[in-house]
């Protein structure tokens, strides 16, 4: 089995371009479930049958972890089933009569405009300077937070932007999604305006292959390292709660609905492969149709 599990793991790496932190993922997963089958006296995946699978979703559940994470780890043994199935290791889908618990679906954190003008205001680079002479990236981090907003960047995708994939003149960016999956996403002039001020204090030249964000050590900004720039960023406005990357990007796109955007543009930016996992900001949107709704509809106040 554990043989079987590497060639998987090299298949999502090698063919399906898997991300580290994914595939980090799946191997504590497949772990945890190969130690489980063991205890069982299991180690041919063709005597993974449907009872025995129940016995192991609900050995999960018994650990009390979330439905989502129960769901992640179900999800990784099917997937590596799934692989069996392809690759003939297995003859049957074990998964065939399964049903399987429906996902938690929970409301994304985000900032209303105000808190977003506040984060912005309080990390522009002047004012960093007046509280903090001595430090050297205000311009960098500001620039990265405005490109953030701008464009609903995950901070993996921050993080692996080269200086060629910001293209000035027509306004665009080009991250690399989930998947290796390029896309196309509009960008402001706020955000361009930020990025030229933060490349300015770069050293010259500045080629297109290289990265757009550096560490203090002159290397590409680690997925952490914009992690912790966010953190230290929201301590400096005086956020009381937590705000952290992708709370940003549910702002972005949240701010969008708001004002006007369709959904299928919103799930294209943000990279989305499927409507559905953009469909959850809609009901975040409502109050603002209501407020549309009471102000346009003749008969909706007296």
């Amino acid at each position: 089995m554990n043989l079987l599990i590497e060639k998987f793991l090299l298949h999502l790496k090698s063919q399906l371009n898997f991300s580290k932190h994914t595939l980090r993922a799946y191997q504590a997963d497949l772990k945890e479930f190969t130690t489980y089958a063991k205890g069982s006296d299991i180690d041919d995946p063709n005597k993974i049958d449907r009872l025995f699978l129940r016995g192991y979703i609900g050995f999960i559940q018994d650990k009390k972890v979330s439905r989502n994470t129960t769901l992640r780890k179900i999800s990784s043994l099917r997937s590596f089933i799934n692989y069996l199935l392809t690759e003939n290791n297995i003859e049957n889908d074990p998964f065939a009569l399964i049903n399987i618990p429906k996902k938690e679906k929970r409301l994304p954190h985000f900032m209303t405009e105000m808190e977003m003008e506040k984060l912005i205001n309080y990390n522009r680079p002047e004012e960093v300077y007046e509280q903090n002479p001595d430090y050297k990236f205000a311009e960098r981090d500001f620039a990265l937070l405005e490109i953030m907003y701008s464009c609903g960047l995950r901070r993996s995708e921050v993080s692996f932007l080269n200086k060629g994939d910001v293209d000035f003149v027509s306004g665009f960016v080009r991250p690399m999604g989930k998947g290796s999956k390029e896309r196309m996403v509009p960008v402001g002039d706020n955000a361009l305006e930020a990025l030229r001020s933060y490349l300015d204090t770069r050293p010259q030249p500045v080629t297109s292959g290289m990265p757009l964000f550096l560490n203090n050590k002159g290397t590409r900004l680690s997925n952490s390292g914009v992690a912790l720039l966010v953190k230290r960023m929201a301590r400096r406005a005086r956020f009381s709660r937590p705000v952290n990357a992708h709370t940003i990007r549910h702002s972005f796109a949240t701010h969008l609905l708001e004002h006007g955007c369709d959904l299928r543009s919103v799930q294209e930016m943000l990279g989305h492969k499927n409507l559905e996992t953009t469909q959850i900001y809609t009901h975040i949107s409502l109050n603002q149709l209501k407020k549309v709704y009471d102000k346009s509809h003749p008969r909706a106040k007296e």
